[in-house]
């Protein structure tokens, strides 16, 4: 466990144990800022050595530490993922509704809010992700759960419509309609303009030939997408 409220998933076999030397973390800030907070917390640190962005092919692990997850922080994780042999650890201030696919899909292997990570759970959950374990919130591992079994269930009939029939956002849109949230609420939980949220509905109803939302959230929740 990386901490109250954090669920550890899985363990490889391979990795370095922490006994046997100070795990290389590269570390890269979204500003100095936020640079400046990871190594005040974790430069005294016996675990860690605190390596800068241009030394990550010799890190074990790499410290993303960012506001939010946009196209930019994307990149960052993609480069990550396909160039080098690190895994992968994001620290977010704000964690919005349609970014667990975008990191998953990224291969980051842990996830913490800012508001809980403290520099005892910032190295506990490094040596966990360096031994090959996952570390996310528990209400992110119920999501991802909820991910996971609408493939199962996409993959036991290929007949039905799957997960790629709507994207990431437009099932985090459907299920916060299904809960009974209009417009204005579902813009102001997913940081997205209300003009988004209706061309994004729009969207969807349209693609599906479905006559309204009502319809769109009764279609995704019969095919298991919400």
């Amino acid at each position: 466990m990386s901490g109250a409220g954090d669920v550890t998933i899985g363990g490889a076999s391979g990795g370095t144990s922490a006994g046997a030397g100070r795990v290389p973390v590269a570390v890269f800030a979204e500003d100095d800022i936020l640079r400046s907070g990871v190594f005040h917390q974790l430069r005294q640190r016996p675990e860690v050595e605190l390596l800068p962005p241009e030394e990550v092919s010799r890190a074990r692990a790499a410290l993303v530490v960012v506001d939010r997850v946009d196209d930019a922080v994307v990149r960052v994780l993609r480069t990550l993922q396909r160039g080098t042999a690190t895994r992968t650890c994001l620290v977010v201030g704000r964690f919005e509704p349609n970014a667990l696919q975008t990191v998953v899909d990224c291969g980051v292997a842990a996830v913490m809010r800012r508001s809980d990570t403290t520099g005892d759970r910032l190295v506990r959950t490094v040596l966990a992700v360096e031994k090959g374990e996952g570390v996310l919130p528990g209400d992110l591992v119920s999501r991802l759960l909820d991910h996971v079994g609408s493939l199962q269930r996409a993959a036991l009939d290929p007949r039905g419509p799957g997960l790629s029939t709507l994207s990431s956002r437009e099932v985090d849109m459907l299920r916060l309609v299904s809960e009974g949230f209009d417009t204005v609420e579902i813009a102001q939980k997913t940081s997205y303009s209300e003009r988004t949220v209706k061309n994004v509905l729009h969207e969807v109803t349209t693609r599906l030939n479905l006559r309204n939302r009502a319809h769109a959230v009764g279609y995704a929740m019969r095919h298991g997408l919400i």
